[in-house]
């Protein structure tokens, strides 16, 4: 059976024998957010946390519950709605709201999320944080990351500001090739390929990146290991 590193599944007992062992916690950056036809809606969430499961049982740490909130740029869409995200995006032609969507929240409210996250889970005992996923969510975290390491006196990782982007290559596009395998290597039954038709068909509305047709679950084990292997580097050059 594998072994339990999600913190809401923990016993008091086994939350306190893995955070003395390494006082580590992750945290997934999600929403609920259009990922072309082809794949499931939370799919940030989804893919961010499966590394990090992979990453705590590997070297240690406790993966945090996901975060289904977050910012993203939002637009006056002149008829009494708004434009969200991918809605807006030059892939999204002509611009409308996207099916399934659900997850916007202002800047300022997500930083006030986070920055609670972090006083709480330095109360609770961790040392260091590492938090990604959704874009713009990842974006806030590594702008604020340095500020509040001081303020709260934690180490925080983000993989903006300390990972080289050959080493940590997840979700690095939008529902293309790139997070569409990583998909398919931690969630197989949540995508659907044939659905977007061959090559020679028209390019998925609201995608972004290389052309997710390409998309196979061995490139997505590659990309799922590489990043594991970069973190679990970067922890042990921490002596976490």
């Amino acid at each position: 059976m594998d072994e339990c590193v999600q913190y809401a599944y923990l016993g008091v007992s086994q939350f306190q024998k893995r955070l003395k062992a390494h006082p580590v916690g992750y945290i997934p950056l999600g929403t609920l957010e259009w990922h072309g036809i082809h794949n499931a809606l939370g799919s940030d969430a989804l893919q961010a946390e499966g590394i990090f499961v992979e990453a705590a049982r590997t070297y240690g740490g406790i993966v945090f519950p996901p975060l289904f909130l977050g910012p993203d740029r939002i637009e006056d869409a002149q008829d009494g709605k708004v434009f969200i995200g991918m809605d807006s995006a030059e892939t999204t032609k002509p611009h409308q709201q996207l099916p399934g969507s659900c997850y916007w929240v202002s800047k300022g409210l997500f930083l006030q999320m986070l920055e609670a996250l972090v006083a709480q889970a330095k109360r609770a005992g961790f040392m260091c944080l590492l938090a990604d996923g959704h874009g713009p969510s990842r974006k806030a975290w590594a702008e604020m990351a340095g500020q509040w390491e001081k303020q709260y006196d934690i180490i925080l990782l983000s993989s903006l500001n300390d990972f080289d982007p050959t080493s940590y290559v997840t979700q690095a596009d939008h529902a293309g090739k790139c997070e569409t395998s990583t998909m398919m290597a931690l969630h197989p039954d949540l995508v659907d390929l044939a659905i977007l038709g061959s090559s020679e068909a028209p390019w998925p509305l609201g995608v972004r990146g290389e052309d997710p047709r390409l998309s196979t679950a061995e490139y997505g084990r590659h990309l799922v290991d590489t990043t594991v292997d970069a973190i679990g580097r970067k922890l042990l050059e921490l002596g976490l």
